[in-house]
């Protein structure tokens, strides 16, 4: 298990905890935690989709901006705006609410979707790798990637993703990983295989991962929290 001191002062320039300041994304992330709130489906998933917009925001800042003249009805107004429009993805099904609160944000931004899922290898389900089923993404050559997973469990997960990413459409100019909630192991995993222009933006980080891969407190299953239980 990791300290979480460890993991902060390690990667201060990258690591981004919300939790840490106060601001209502701490009430978004304490009804996602509760186990009665959780009961209702809807409000979970809007409360992921709020957690997404207010972290788009965020993380905006860390964005390039150029300035540029907007006509009005009076005059001439000098604004900024952004450069280039990122590139937002995100693993299917449990990053979907995640990804539509970013993509409220950012909301002429180029879209990516990945399949991805934990195969396991034992039926004692101790034993997985991460299997990518499918891609679908534009060019990422010199682009902001924003890549949306609400619980940041091992790590394995996401690297895999990025590196399917990255394999097959380019490496961005810059990435940014935004998850609801990670255990300090895996947002330490995540870190070391990050490049360093990187940023990841976590709602709250929590002390310990089970045997079985599970964030402890953690909130449970996000994708089954959201849209159902698997068969």
């Amino acid at each position: 298990m990791k300290e979480l001191s460890a993991v902060f002062v390690k990667f201060e320039k990258m690591l981004h905890v919300i939790s840490k300041e106060p601001s209502v994304v701490n009430e978004y992330i304490a009804e996602l935690r509760d186990a009665d709130v959780q009961q209702d489906r809807a409000r979970f998933r809007r409360n992921l989709e709020r957690i997404g917009m207010a972290m788009g925001l965020m993380l905006s800042k860390e964005l390039e901006f150029s300035d540029e003249s907007i006509q009005t009805p009076l005059g001439v107004a000098r604004m900024q705006r952004l450069t280039n429009q990122p590139v937002l993805a995100t693993i299917l099904r449990a990053g979907l609410p995640l990804h539509h609160g970013l993509a409220s944000v950012f909301d002429r931004a180029d879209q990516a979707f990945i399949s991805a899922c934990r195969k396991y290898r034992e039926g004692d389900h101790e034993s997985f790798y991460i299997g990518i089923d499918a891609v679908s993404s534009p060019r990422l050559d010199n682009r902001t990637l924003i890549l949306a997973d609400p619980m940041l469990a091992t790590g394995a997960s996401l690297v895999r993703v990025l590196e399917a990413l990255i394999e097959s459409h380019g490496m961005p100019r810059s990435i940014h990983v935004v998850a609801a909630i990670a255990s300090a192991e895996g947002a330490a995993v995540v870190q070391e295989a990050l490049p360093d222009h990187a940023h990841l933006w976590i709602g709250d980080v929590d002390p310990e991962l089970s045997s079985l891969g599970y964030i402890i407190p953690g909130l449970g299953d996000a994708g089954d929290l959201a849209f159902g239980s698997k068969a």
